[in-house]
């Protein structure tokens, strides 16, 4: 990855108030039109969220809080805001504050653990080994052995008036379907099972208001890769975007039937729940708050539950607005050939992150290594982070070429589709390999240039329309093989093959430097 090391160390040279320059503050504004009532609950919602984002410095940097005190300078407070660790996103998580190298395994885990001890751990005591894999557990040494510790009892000082929270925003809602799922939430907080309370949430019917507040990603975790992080967002639907959807719920069985590679590899989808929601997201905590700025998501992750109901795909209309008109566009005029750079748009990335979001359901839903099946995530470790956003930006514009393909899209806007996408590309090749979506595009990008999909054009890139297509269909399969064989070493050897991008990337993305690399939300809450 030298290319993505060279960009990374020029951050390093930068002082505090340079790298807060790498953040467009945007301006998040509370929901208008809404009765007292609903109002009062919205406000319980964000009291929730708010003691979740404490819970969640303490996953991330326990001393972060007292850290961001310490300190005089307003923007080395900025940098604890956005990133909720003393460690910067964008500069491979050195610290910005202080010497401690970040710990792969954050607070998760003792700082000094590797997964070589955990592995000789657990065959030297393999009754323990569900208890410490679990995606609920801390890890403690005790009296020499490691101690699975729940999430229920580690963090019960937040968790409790956490859940009293929403228990009040239940008495508060006119919805008694959203009322029960926040109850059921609620319960889940105190006893480490979400499966009931993701069941109901997927059986919501286009609520007005709906609610992320869930340990549920794992991509923080940089030992084990199967820790979840607490994130959270209060969300208010947009009724008419949200019917434009339709049309790709109908269609998501059969691009699971399409995807290049064996039957075996693909359960099928039909008969699965696919609800869809564009939202307007007026508050964020945890992990969907600092660091990089999700425009969308895809949950849960709890493959019993995909097996039985499907999950919910959530696009947040208000992010995603804000990164389109303040990084993506921006970026496209400067490192693409102005005539492609002109077809990328809103609209072309808003059905390219659809798709990513709609791949994430797609394809295998456990790995099969020696016979047994296994959680992705376990097989393939820490890199599931970074192979699961690839899998899904490549088998999502698979889908989407599959859709114009059969006239459900119109073919004269393929074109823009994946001038859109690249254009993402690029955007998301700033944040650099530490990052799990940034690692992600690197080996895409590279893969690209090499099978002649993109070329550079003087200090530009050009893309091939004839040639992308079947570049990302070859490149679905190899990722989906990995996904389903479990296979850890392939896909290290995979991402090692294309981490090093061609050093005439560094002067393209250099005349960026004007250009935010994201958004910090200003929330009026």
């Amino acid at each position: 990855m030298k290319l993505l090391l060279v960009f990374a160390a020029a951050t390093t040279l930068m002082g505090p108030a340079e790298r807060l320059a790498k953040w467009q503050d945007v301006a998040m504004p509370a929901p208008s039109g809404l009765s007292e009532r609903e109002k009062q609950m919205v406000g319980k919602l964000v009291e929730a969220c708010r003691h979740l984002d404490e819970l969640f410095l303490q996953q991330m940097d326990k001393e972060a809080p007292a850290l961001a005190k310490s300190t005089n300078d307003p923007a080395v407070r900025s940098l604890f805001a956005i990133m909720g660790s003393r460690w910067d996103l964008l500069d491979e998580h050195r610290p910005f504050f202080g010497a401690l190298p970040m710990p792969p395994g954050r607070e998760y885990y003792p700082h000094d653990l590797t997964r070589s001890e955990v592995d000789r751990y657990v065959a030297a005591h393999p009754a323990e080994k569900d208890a410490l894999f679990a995606p609920y557990t801390v890890i403690k040494r005790v009296s020499g052995r490691l101690v699975a510790v729940p999430y229920r009892d580690e963090y019960r000082r937040f968790l409790e008036p956490m859940a009293q929270a929403l228990r009040e925003a239940a008495d508060l809602s006119d919805d008694s379907a959203f009322a029960s799922f926040l109850r059921l939430r609620a319960a889940a907080l105190l006893t480490d099972d979400y499966y009931r309370s993701d069941l109901a949430w997927l059986d919501l019917k286009d609520p007005k208001f709906d609610l992320i507040l869930a340990p549920y990603e794992t991509y923080l975790d940089g030992l084990l890769g199967v820790k979840a992080s607490f994130g959270a967002s209060v969300m208010i639907r947009n009724e008419a975007e949200s019917r434009n959807l339709a049309i790709y719920q109908r269609y998501v069985p059969q691009m699971q039937d399409a995807l290049p590679v064996e039957t075996g590899f693909r359960p099928s989808k039909h008969g699965r729940a696919t609800p869809m929601e564009v939202v307007d997201a007026p508050y964020r905590a945890g992990d969907l708050r600092h660091g990089y700025q999700v425009v969308a998501d895809n949950l849960p992750n709890d493959p019993r539950v995909h097996a039985e109901k499907g999950s919910k795909k959530i696009f947040f209309k208000n992010f995603m607005d804000a990164r389109v008109n303040y990084v993506v566009l921006p970026v496209a005029r400067i490192v693409m050939q102005p005539a492609q750079a002109a077809k990328a748009s809103g609209a072309g990335y808003l059905a390219a992150t659809l798709m990513h979001e709609i791949a994430h359901d797609l394809g295998p839903e456990f790995a099969t290594v020696k016979g047994k099946r296994l959680p992705i995530n376990e097989a393939i470790g820490p890199a599931t982070a970074a192979l699961e956003e690839a899998k899904a930006d490549v088998a999502g514009m698979f889908g989407l070429g599959w859709l114009v393909q059969r006239g459900v899209m119109p073919k004269v806007r393929l074109e823009e589709y994946y001038a859109s996408y690249v254009a993402g590309l690029f955007r998301t090749l700033r944040f650099g390999a530490g990052e799990a979506h940034g690692r992600a595009e690197a080996m895409e990008f590279n893969y690209l240039l090499e099978n002649g999909a993109l070329a550079r054009a003087g200090n530009r890139y050009v893309i091939d329309y004839a040639r992308i297509g079947p570049a990302l269909a070859r490149l679905a399969k190899e990722l989906l093989e990995i996904e389903a064989t479990g296979d850890r070493a392939r896909c290290e050897a995979w991402f090692a093959k294309y981490g090093t991008a061609p050093a005439e990337l560094k002067s393209a993305l250099a005349a960026t430097a004007r250009i935010p690399v994201d958004i910090r939300p200003v929330f009026a809450y």
